[in-house]
């Protein structure tokens, strides 16, 4: 098992959700996992040691860990199916034994960082659906510059339309439609 850490969460627009990008600690490969907002927000508030006036879900899970003497000792992503990840809770206590418990990820990184326990993932799974770091800031970095080059073509198409040059803003709208997705 491959140790992780959470770098960062972002925005996904393609389907309107989250990012939760995990990032190896020993390596260069990074990990996405997409997540519901509420996920996403959980585990930004844990990120950022946010104390809530009520336990939210997750701190309740913690505290029922914690009020049975128990320990978490790991939270392994160590599957990957049809685009899911599969994840699991290794809970530890002297009432209760070692117990194995299924999670999904986004709720089992939420539970990690509050209770700072190691996120390790299967190395085939980092290997299936790992990317490396460089690779995420290259693609980020062509989204913003397709964003950016579309935005001047729509201002030159409208500067064009409103000059009367329509032969011209009938070849920027050519061009737009290629870019846009």
């Amino acid at each position: 098992m491959i140790p992780l850490k959470v770098t960062k969460i972002s925005y996904h627009s393609d389907s309107k959700s989250y990012a939760v990008i995990l990032k190896e600690i020993n390596g260069d490969k990074c990990l996405p996992v997409i997540v519901g907002s509420f996920e996403a927000q959980s585990i930004a508030l844990a990120i950022e040691t946010v104390d809530t006036p009520r336990p939210l879900t997750h701190d309740l899970i913690c505290d029922l860990i914690s009020g049975v003497d128990g320990v978490l000792n790991a939270v392994r992503i160590n599957s990957l199916e049809g685009g899911i990840f599969f994840s699991q809770l290794e809970i530890e206590s002297v009432k209760l034994g070692k117990r194995i418990i299924d999670a999904r990820p986004s709720d089992a990184i939420a539970i990690a960082l509050r209770m700072e326990t190691p996120i390790l993932v299967a190395k085939k799974v980092l290997e299936e659906a790992g990317l490396l770091e460089d690779s995420l800031k290259q693609e980020k970095s062509q989204k913003k510059k397709t964003e950016l080059s579309l935005k001047n073509l729509k201002n030159r198409m409208q500067s064009a339309i409103e000059d009367e040059e329509y032969e011209i803003a009938a070849k920027l709208r050519d061009r737009i439609s290629k870019l846009e997705p």
